[in-house]
């Protein structure tokens, strides 16, 4: 495993992290404490070291957050947590977020999981408005001279959004969706983020699992997986969801990608090509199963990819994806 540096946290985290939001549900599959705690063991034996969770993750709220929480304070390892808030806001509006309610839902995560700060929080995806009130950021100033959080971040849904919030001082980080199939942040983005030593998390690195190439169109989803009821944004953004792309336009270049790598992992490719952006501080995907998280952090030690890879993979994108997601995200 290989580390970076995560902006100006200064923390030193593997470039292959974990996401947890499989762990929680929305994936088809229900929520297992047992199932959860062998995932993350896996994680850590692989040389995992941080961790992604959120408030809202889990066929009921915080059951994610419990489940890393009760891990981390079992092991002696140095394992930095990061997690959400701001979701569980209903309705989700930007005159939803107040600094009282987002200061109940942090202290809600500390209860979840049983720590005394947390090394990262991010507000999740609010609303593009919220990023223009000082008054939200502020209150996690507040948060940090109490002890409760160290560091602060966002996780965003634009360009745009992820600009916004680099203005503010105390935002050390930035989450977002970064993939083959979504290529607009490593544009205008992550030029600004490297001037202000911004951490970036690449979040949705698989896109909803189309990049690993096993889905065709006789793959069916579960009533209860997002892969099935959000593909419109009928719940959430529908960026989050195979990162916007039409499914089929999707396996069409899949195909396309397979082919060019037809004796490699098109996962690890992938995730590879994530790694290949030096502005990229990690990349977290999820995993459902344990075999998933160990073929993920292969990714690390593979090779770099060649100037004709990329480039191959960049026309693939331009021809067949761009005008789909570039200018909404």
């Amino acid at each position: 495993m290989h580390y970076r540096t995560l902006g100006k946290t200064g923390f030193q985290i593997s470039e292959i992290s974990l996401g947890t939001w499989q762990i929680g549900g929305k994936w088809g599959s229900p929520f297992s404490f047992e199932n959860a705690e062998e995932i993350l063991h896996t994680a850590v034996d692989q040389g995992i070291n941080f961790i992604d969770t959120a408030d809202v993750y889990g066929e009921h709220l915080g059951e994610s957050e419990k489940a890393v929480g009760r891990f981390v304070r079992n092991h002696s390892e140095r394992l930095y947590v990061a997690t959400k808030c701001g979701r569980q806001l209903n309705p989700h509006t930007n005159e939803a977020y107040t600094p009282k309610a987002l200061r109940g839902f942090v202290e809600a995560s500390l209860k979840n999981m049983g720590l005394e700060t947390i090394d990262l929080i991010q507000l999740h995806c609010p609303p593009t408005e919220v990023y223009y009130r000082p008054e939200i950021f502020g209150e996690f100033d507040k948060l940090m001279a109490e002890g409760k959080i160290q560091k602060l971040g966002v996780s965003v849904e634009k360009v745009e959004e992820g600009l916004k919030a680099i203005e503010y001082d105390n935002v050390d980080t930035v989450q977002i969706i970064f993939n083959m199939f979504r290529q607009r942040p490593a544009e205008l983005f992550f030029e600004q983020a490297r001037k202000k030593n911004i951490g970036i998390i690449a979040r949705v690195p698989l896109a909803s699992g189309l990049l690993t190439g096993k889905f065709n169109t006789t793959t069916t989803f579960a009533k209860d997986d997002h892969r099935n009821f959000n593909r419109e944004g009928a719940a959430f953004d529908k960026g989050e969801t195979f990162s916007g792309v039409d499914y089929e336009t999707g396996l069409s270049s899949v195909e396309k990608l397979s082919a060019k790598f037809p004796k490699q992992s098109l996962a690890a490719i992938a995730l590879k090509w994530i790694l290949m952006n030096d502005a990229v501080s990690c990349v977290i995907p999820g995993a459902s199963r344990t075999d998933q998280v160990i073929s993920n952090v292969k990714a690390s030690g593979a090779p770099d990819l060649t100037k004709n890879e990329m480039d191959f993979i960049k026309s693939v994108y331009d021809q067949d994806i761009k005008k789909m997601v570039h200018h909404l995200w």
